[in-house]
């Protein structure tokens, strides 16, 4: 299992999703005011002002979806189509991140930070590991066949 490449790609990219769960998404300023956006949602002094529910579901099932994945590694079919799945709602996700900071800070300074290209680079191992899945289940059907 973790011998093959493609389960390298997933363990890093479920890393660096888990990070999520610790590192900042952007700080905000505001009406001379500085808001911090994290898991939890934004916060100000501390105080939550909107929600990070959503977010937090949302990190926390492609985290899960990322281990199921690399479990799956007898049945690669099913492999590459949780990591597809994976793939579209870590770009839901970045969807998710521009909503929350920009849908109630209009014309807001915004500084995001380094946390939010991991959902970028989790795609990115996500679509290499699935080419590598695909090569070796080209190579088992292509064995099948010698027989």
């Amino acid at each position: 299992m973790i011998q093959r490449i493609q389960t390298i790609y997933m363990l890093i990219a479920a890393i660096l999703i888990g990070a999520l769960f610790t590192l900042p998404f952007a700080e905000i300023v505001a009406h001379n005011e500085l808001y911090l956006f994290n898991i939890k949602g934004i916060l100000k002094n501390d105080e939550l002002i909107n929600n990070g529910l959503p977010i937090m579901l949302f990190v926390g099932l492609i985290l899960v979806l990322h281990v199921v994945a690399i479990f799956l590694y007898k049945n690669r079919v099913l492999q590459m189509r949780v990591l597809t799945f994976t793939i579209i709602l870590l770009l839901g996700l970045f969807g998710m991140f521009y909503f929350f900071t920009y849908y109630d800070f209009k014309g807001a300074e915004i500084s995001f930070k380094l946390s939010v290209v991991f959902p970028l680079i989790a795609i990115i191992l996500d679509y290499l590991a699935i080419r590598n899945i695909r090569k070796d289940e080209d190579l088992v059907r292509s064995l099948n066949r010698i027989r």
